[in-house]
């Protein structure tokens, strides 16, 4: 039997407490493997600590197994299960803010309003099945920030208050309260002088590896005689490979995951849904390359010995190579008017235009999605971060009156000013590894040529430009993985004040290296390759005076760029799937299986079941940057490969379950976060969309007037114009 077949209606008690009144908002596990007997006392002494500063904060805790049982040494992990109680859940709603149901408002808004899902309004310009109406859409109701002193005015019944809060809230309210609660700092060396040093945060005790992991529990996929069952719809109508053409039930992934992550999968939804006309347009201009390329003139004059044919050109090297005819280049000819001609002119002008839509279309439907959540002024609202609050100067807030953190400029300026001289150390870095690819290509290039087989002579150039690929796909995993580990050093110096300055400041630090590491080389081959390449037999031109520079087919440099896409685009999405499917698959696997032989968890408990998942990412940064990476490859260089947008779709449409079986069912469940937008990503969004209207004008026009020399400046200006036209 499959967990999501339907059973008898029960209830699943290991979401309780023993007593099975009070609901388990949260779990901590731990083990007791100390070091040493001093290490063992010392971890003893700050967990202790924690619990009971959790306790006087209102929450609740029950141990499985309990300390004093004799089964608590044979268990490798224990367990703290918690449970807020009413009074702390008021005093975090308050302090987070939450957008809560009034008492006397509590009907519905006007059913004209109350279509809160994108799917309603889009049903019907695409003719996707419907979802049920249950699972669609949320009620919308009128809702205020909760406050203690209005109480009255909120609409909580009594007799039923624990469903006053959802549990995604009680998790989030938990969240906040153990990320903000003090322990005794220990020092291993000294004891006694920093026993009195208070630091805090469940992150910093895992950290420490005093607790192994921390998480909300999902809920069962089993049939419930409760209402508990959002999770189990999502896996039926969301986490679901059956349901690829569906819409995606939105107010449901939010009331189960919180606004941070139903955002994104907003964002994605409506990205894809925007990428199918561009799709099929680009699809027509792939057809229309193929059906014609045989009678256009300029592929006739390569191909066809009674025409230039039969040219014979200098030799592509100084060693080792005889003269060619420029029928050679005939296959590339054709390869490139499939992929460059009239018809991807006009496609280059329309992706343009409808990137700029986009971008307009989405703010709409993002200030939509903003009222009907309640987040439209969150960042205003917003808490600050622990690490801010608690760690800085204070001062009185002009405003409110109040004493608030703040941190002097003297401090923040030094620290603004090391990070920006790590991220362009890094830049250069990418730049540097980049110019490393290019010579390369001009000295392995060579080597090819002066090979005494004709079969690799004839194909040095393709085989030159596939291992660059491949080299510079390496550098770019290998650069990303350092770099990401020091963007997030340089964030946490930076300390910022909220959450969401937190992740957009670490957005940008990632994205300007992202940047330059994915499109550095495509853009060096499709602006610069070839055209410092001089005359043969002249050493001016030459790298360093010895070899050629890197030169194009005379067909262009089409194919090289195209590869360079195929591989690069290509091999960062093969590998994201693995990374992103395959190894968590058999890391779960492995967990399971090493979880069995060490001991049977006791009757299933959700806790257990829980603890072998994947912990889920901090923010959406990784998710956000494939499909922000993939808008640049559709946007940027649609006029070297039509068939980007049509292939972003398709992989949007398998991308979209993929990770909501990842946050379904291979992670534990993540806490609820809020957020009001989808953050720094907007702007990357503009600036990337600015480069894709100079860059396909820009790439039109060295193409099809043979690189000649051009105004610069009325370019620009003409550009700027064009793109301000399409804003305003």
């Amino acid at each position: 039997m499959t967990e999501l077949e339907d059973v008898s209606y029960e209830r699943d008690s290991s979401m309780f407490f023993r007593s099975e009144h009070k609901r388990i908002d949260y779990i901590i596990v731990y083990q007791d493997y100390p070091k040493s007997e001093e290490d063992y006392n010392i971890r003893t002494k700050q967990r202790k600590e924690f619990e009971k500063n959790l306790i006087s904060k209102g929450l609740e805790l029950e141990y499985d197994p309990e300390p004093d049982s004799e089964d608590y040494n044979r268990r490798k992990y224990k367990y703290i299960k918690i449970h807020a109680s009413w009074k702390c859940l008021l005093e975090g709603a308050e302090k987070l803010a939450l957008q809560k149901r009034l008492k006397h408002s509590s009907n519905r808004i006007d059913e004209a309003l109350n279509t809160n899902c994108l799917s309603c309004s889009c049903r019907n310009f695409t003719g996707f099945p419907p979802l049920p109406e249950d699972i669609e859409c949320e009620p919308n109701y009128f809702t205020a920030p909760f406050d203690n002193d209005d109480i009255e005015q909120f609409d909580i019944e009594l007799e039923n208050q624990d469903e006053f809060f959802t549990n995604a809230e009680r998790s989030l309210i938990v969240d906040s309260v153990l990320a903000e609660t003090a322990f005794p700092d220990y020092d291993d060396d000294d004891e006694e002088s920093t026993g009195n040093r208070m630091t805090f945060g469940i992150d910093k005790l895992v950290k420490l590896d005093i607790y192994r992991s921390c998480y909300p529990l999902h809920e069962s996929l089993k049939r419930a005689e409760s209402d508990d069952e959002d999770r189990r719809n999502l896996r039926l109508y969301w986490a679901n490979w059956k349901r690829i053409f569906t819409f995606q039930p939105l107010d449901l992934v939010r009331k189960y995951f919180g606004e941070k992550i139903s955002i994104y999968f907003c964002w994605l939804g409506f990205y894809t849904g925007m990428l199918i006309p561009v799709a099929i347009i680009g699809f027509v201009c792939f057809i229309y390359g193929v059906a014609s390329f045989f009678r256009q003139e300029p592929v006739k004059d390569i191909c066809e010995e009674d025409r230039l044919g039969n040219l014979i050109l200098c030799p592509k090297c100084d060693r080792g190579c005889t003269f060619t005819r420029l029928k050679n280049s005939c296959l590339n000819s054709r390869l490139s008017y499939i992929f460059d001609n009239n018809s991807t002119l006009a496609f280059a002008l329309i992706m343009s235009i409808w990137a700029t839509v986009f971008l307009e279309f989405w703010k709409r439907a993002e200030k939509r999605v903003q009222y009907d959540w309640d987040v439209s002024h969150y960042e205003e609202e917003e808490k600050m971060r622990p690490e801010y609050e608690l760690n800085n100067q204070k001062r009185e807030n002009p405003i409110t009156k109040k004493m608030e953190a703040f941190i002097p400029w003297t401090i923040k300026g030094p620290r603004k000013c090391l990070s920006l001289s790590v991220v362009l150390f890094m830049i250069t870095l990418v730049l540097a590894t980049i110019f490393g690819v290019i010579v390369y290509r001009i000295i392995f290039v060579a080597v090819l040529y002066s090979l005494p087989h004709n079969l690799i002579k004839e194909r040095a150039s393709i085989i030159t430009t596939i291992t660059a690929a491949l080299i510079n796909l390496i550098a770019i995993q290998l650069l990303s993985f350092i770099y990401r580990k020091l963007a997030k050093y340089l964030t946490d110096i930076e300390a910022p004040k909220t959450n969401t300055q937190y992740d957009n400041s670490f957005t940008l630090k990632m994205f300007l290296f992202q940047f330059i590491n994915y499109y550095g080389s495509i853009f060096y081959i499709a602006f610069f390759k070839g055209r410092f390449a001089g005359k043969p037999g002249d050493k001016e031109g030459y790298f360093l005076g010895k070899w050629r520079q890197d030169e194009c087919d005379p067909a262009g440099c089409f194919v090289d760029l195209f590869i360079q896409l195929a591989i690069i685009m290509g091999g960062k999405q093969i590998f994201n799937n693995v990374k992103e499917l395959a190894i968590p698959l058999v890391r779960k696997y492995l967990r399971l299986k090493i979880g069995k032989t060490e001991h049977k968890p006791a009757e299933n408990a959700r806790w257990e079941i829980d603890r072998p998942l994947l912990d889920p990412p901090d923010n959406m940064f990784d998710e956000y940057l494939e499909m922000v990476i993939q808008f640049g490859f559709v946007t940027i260089f649609v006029s070297a490969f039509p068939l980007a947008p049509l292939f972003a779709l398709i992989n949007n449409l398998f991308e979209i379950r993929l990770d909501a079986i990842k946050f379904v069912c291979i992670w534990k469940r993540p806490v609820a976060h809020k957020s009001q937008s989808i953050g720094a990503w907007y702007g990357i969004l503009k600036s990337l969309t600015f480069i894709a209207v100079l860059s396909n004008v820009k790439f039109k026009v060295y193409f099809y007037l043979n690189y000649k020399t051009i105004d610069i400046l009325v370019f620009i200006l003409l550009l700027t114009g064009f793109y301000h036209c399409l804003y305003n």
